[in-house]
């Protein structure tokens, strides 16, 4: 995962084996293999990292999603 935020970092979206997704406004989520990160854009080139877990089965968990839903209000307030 530090590789890909690293590569983030560098080459922004375009990072190599790394996939965003959309997940609720500004909620989104990076996919690296099994691991996910929820984030949410500042400004332009500040992305604040809001919780991260290991994904399990086919469905983002909702326990996960509430998590990072609740620090992105929290951050956003």
């Amino acid at each position: 995962m530090f590789e890909a935020l690293d590569q983030i970092e560098r080459h922004g979206f375009d990072a190599v084996r790394v996939q965003f997704r959309q997940i609720e406004g500004k909620l989104w989520e990076i996919k690296v293999s099994a691991h996910r990160v929820f984030y949410v854009v500042i400004e332009e080139n500040e992305m604040v990292l809001l919780h991260a877990y290991k994904k399990q089965g086919q469905k983002l968990p909702s326990r996960e999603r509430d998590i990072a839903i609740r620090r992105m209000k929290e951050l956003l307030s």
